[in-house]
């Protein structure tokens, strides 16, 4: 199996964008909890002698929640994707926060060329493997309040690969006995969907079955392996399961990101209201079955966009 097929184009890296557009709008308000909690520990995986970082924003209260899990893009860390970990807690779900040695920031930390390091990180393919190993293995070592019947993951970059391979889109040479989709996920959130590369795409994207939606930028190129804005809306719009796409005018690839440390347009946050406000929403709808969010989405999300912004949504 080559790299560049399993990998699927990868463009990956949340630190590849330029800056973001200005003009976010403001979140529809919506019922918050009233305080969060953060836990940071590392998980042992004995099996493959292998720590996790982790990051775990729990929601107010003491009852089971639903959970969902975060796989940052090549080159983040379990810091990344703040802004949507913190919303989705604020909403009453428990987020989890993975961190995955080999294509998390150790790739550029310390390093005299980051762009070389992130490179090679984008073609390892044992460090692709490790991304869906680690997410069975959390989804095997929840939180005691995980609600285990309502679970979902959600990821930006790597992390959208991620998503989509453990919801089902294949793995050119198979999925190597890890049971995929995972049944017990019941939807996702990719942020820069990767367009699959090694097979058609109405093979790749059937194994889709649950919802799953989609948030990319009009700007949201990739620079490693050439991918174009318009190629992150494939994933979408050649599959058949329930979900929506989301195209944020302006916003790029670095845009979704929220990797503090790294600063610059990575740290950026002008899409990130949007984009948690979209992922909350139809979270609530998948989920919980909010009638009113999923009525929301089905009405184009108003309130939930900027000027310019697209959204498209099938069978929720």
């Amino acid at each position: 199996m080559k790299r560049r097929a399993l990998l699927g184009a990868p463009a990956l890296l949340p630190f590849l964008a330029g800056p973001g557009c200005a003009g976010t709008p403001s979140a529809a308000p919506r019922p918050m909890e009233a305080r969060i909690t953060e836990s940071r520990t590392t998980w042992r995986d004995a099996a493959r002698a292998r720590d996790i970082p982790v990051l775990i924003r729990e929601p107010a209260g003491a009852g089971p929640a639903p959970a969902v899990l975060i796989s940052p893009g090549l080159g983040g860390s379990r810091e990344g994707l703040a802004y949507l970990g913190g919303a989705l807690a604020e909403g009453g779900y428990l987020a989890v926060h993975l961190q995955h040695p080999g294509s998390d920031d150790s790739l550029w930390r310390g390093g005299a060329d980051r762009m070389v390091g992130l490179a090679a990180g984008a073609l390892n393919v044992q460090a692709a493997l490790d991304r869906l190993l680690d997410v069975k293995f959390a989804l095997n070592h929840l939180p005691p309040r995980a609600d285990s019947t309502r679970l979902a993951i959600a990821g930006h970059s790597f992390g959208a690969w991620t998503v989509q391979h453990m919801l089902g889109e294949r793995l050119p040479g198979g999925d190597r006995g890890l049971g995929l989709p995972d049944p017990r996920l019941k939807a996702g959130v990719a942020l820069s969907p990767i367009p699959a590369v090694g097979m058609p795409p109405r093979l790749a994207y059937g194994g889709y079955v649950v919802p799953l939606l989609h948030i990319t930028g009009s700007e949201d190129h990739g620079y490693i392996e050439g991918i174009r804005a318009p190629a992150r809306r494939v994933p979408f719009e050649q599959s058949r399961n329930p979900g929506a796409l989301a195209v944020l005018l302006g916003a790029m690839h670095a845009s979704f990101a929220d990797e503090q440390e790294a600063g610059g347009r990575y740290a950026d946050s002008t899409y990130h209201a949007r984009a948690a406000a979209l992922s909350v929403t139809f979270l609530d709808a998948v989920l919980r079955g909010d009638a009113a969010a999923a009525a929301r989405l089905r009405g184009g999300a108003i309130g939930l966009l900027g000027p310019g912004d697209e959204f498209v949504v099938r069978d929720l």
